[in-house]
């Protein structure tokens, strides 16, 4: 019997079975699902509003459970791997999946559907860690460029892409789609990992050892830092009574689940990982990549829908481009991580994400497909390249003992990045908002000529109203609305940008990794 957390079949320096093979690759695509669900919905929750009579604030609830759930599991996932086994995780996790994808499908109440995608979340999520682990388990060293840019297309190209299947389901079927889609992928799945991945041995015995306490205040601390985070621009932080009382749960959740995963014997997650330097360098990256990943496939659909009044179908199409990108430079990005140093290939990826970020620093009220084109473009390819080699820098030498906890240490890390991006851009955003606004309200003078010329115009045209010159004033002042959106927007892609090019030069802190033949050699250690 092999040792649990061990692989059973296989060596560093030999190919796994067709049987694992296969097992593998129906992982990755339950990895792909879960991730896809985070932002399937993005582009399709104004028709979940109006089918299940929600309001704006209650709707985003729908996205903010699923987040909540998966992070509290994506690290605990190495734990119960050793507990039951990779294959029963994995497959338990496919289930739960798809059974709560049913449930999304039929519910026909907001709250329903808000319990169910949470579960949907918690299930999903330790398919995503569990992968990239089972990639670093099962194959040698020398395959790791090519497995590891599938795993990189997947992690990059799904949350891109989800709001495009999202729209394209919507429009085209119901929302209802959305969620009835992941069935049958979801059953295959998890008949597939049962039947092909049995690769190690669960230890039962670390049930009567699981650190019960440790778990809670993860799960306190994980999921109260996510819902401030997500919740608190929307609600202006600590003004909001709610926002204040959880972040004040979540500061002491942090403070006892550190001290007793610091502590006790038995933690629920390892994290002497982070004495590795490479690891803990990988995971910084990982959580500022998680910031340009989530935030922008939230930013864009989001101007583009608030805008220039784009349908889920017309943001979907914008969106793939850059999964277009990523598809494309995968197997490129696979090889080339043969050839060159991982740092410069990081740093070149950091920098090019930089550069296609700050390319959408000039958008005009107009802007759409042609202006988002390019930019999604270079993005694609930057993200593909840091994401493939800081996974390999951060975990390609790690003991294989230490893979599952830092896989999900990494992933929960990047996900971290994304809330956190995510409630900074909405924060900046209303505050650049308001400030570019007072800037152009201030120049709107009935003394200036084009003032009064563009005021006249708003009269003609609403002269049928008793009070044409007040409808005309409202007009200027939305249009003034629009222009410091706009503004406030290109100043967060400006930002953005200028970060990932000067922090580029962090890819030449990592310890430079050994070369392909050093690791084959030193793979077992």
């Amino acid at each position: 019997m092999a040792e649990a957390g061990t692989v059973s079949g296989a060596t560093h320096n030999d190919m796994p079975t067709r049987t694992q093979q296969i097992g593998f690759i129906a992982a990755v695509f339950g990895m792909f699902m879960a991730i896809l669900d985070i932002q399937i919905v993005a582009s399709s929750l104004n028709e979940i509003q109006a089918g299940l009579s929600a309001s704006p604030e209650q709707v985003s609830w729908i996205q903010t459970s699923y987040l909540i759930a998966e992070i509290v599991m994506i690290p605990l996932s190495g734990m119960l791997a050793r507990i039951f086994s990779t294959r029963v995780v994995l497959t338990v996790s496919a289930l739960g999946f798809t059974v709560a994808s049913l449930g999304c499908a039929l519910s026909t109440s907001l709250e329903a559907l808000i319990v169910l995608r949470a579960v949907q979340g918690f299930m999903g999520g330790a398919m995503i860690p569990l992968t990239q682990a089972v990639s670093f388990s099962i194959f040698p060293r020398r395959k790791m460029g090519s497995i590891q840019a599938v795993i990189g297309l997947v992690a990059t190209m799904a949350p891109s892409i989800g709001p495009t299947v999202g729209g394209y389901l919507t429009e085209y079927f119901s929302w209802h789609w959305l969620f009835l889609a992941n069935l049958i992928p979801g059953i295959i799945v998890a008949t597939l990992v049962w039947r092909n991945l049995d690769i190690d041995q669960g230890d039962r015995a670390l049930l009567k050892r699981l650190d019960t306490l440790g778990l809670s205040l993860m799960a306190i601390f994980l999921g109260s830092l996510e819902y401030v985070l997500e919740e608190g621009p929307g609600d202006d932080w600590f003004s909001d009574t709610g926002i204040l009382l959880w972040t004040i749960v979540c500061a002491l959740s942090c403070i006892g689940f550190f001290w007793r995963v610091l502590t006790t014997d038995n933690p629920i997650v390892d994290l002497r990982v982070f004495k590795n330097r490479n690891f803990a360098l990988g995971a910084l990256v990982g959580f500022w990549l998680g910031v340009v990943l989530y935030g922008l496939v939230y930013l864009v659909p989001l101007f583009l829908g608030t805008i220039r009044g784009f349908s889920s179908l017309q943001i979907g199409e914008v969106m793939f481009v850059a999964g277009v990108a990523m598809f494309l430079m995968a197997p490129l990005s696979g090889k080339l991580s043969d050839l060159i140093d991982l740092r410069l290939m990081m740093f070149i990826g950091l920098v090019l994400t930089g550069l296609g970020t700050g390319m959408n620093a000039h958008l005009t009220s107009g802007s759409g497909y042609d202006e988002f084109f390019w930019p999604q473009v270079v993005r694609g390819v930057g993200q593909i390249l840091v994401l493939l080699s800081v996974s390999r820098l951060a975990m390609g030498l790690l003991a294989p003992k230490e893979i599952g906890n830092a896989s999900g240490l990494f992933n929960v890390m990047r996900n971290l990045g994304g809330a956190v991006g995510l409630a900074l851009i909405d924060t900046v955003r209303d505050m650049r908002e308001d400030y570019h606004w007072n800037q152009m309200i201030s120049s709107i003078d009935l003394g200036q000529q084009a003032v009064v010329d563009q005021l006249y115009s708003y009269q003609l045209s609403f002269q049928s109203l008793d009070d044409a010159w007040r409808a005309g004033v409202g007009m200027i002042a939305q249009r003034i609305s629009t222009q410091a959106e706009v503004l406030a927007f290109d100043n967060i892609f400006l930002w953005l940008g200028a970060v990932y090019v000067i922090g580029s030069v962090v890819a030449f802190a990592f310890r430079k990794p050994e070369s392909a033949k050093d690791a084959e050699d030193g793979g077992a250690h």
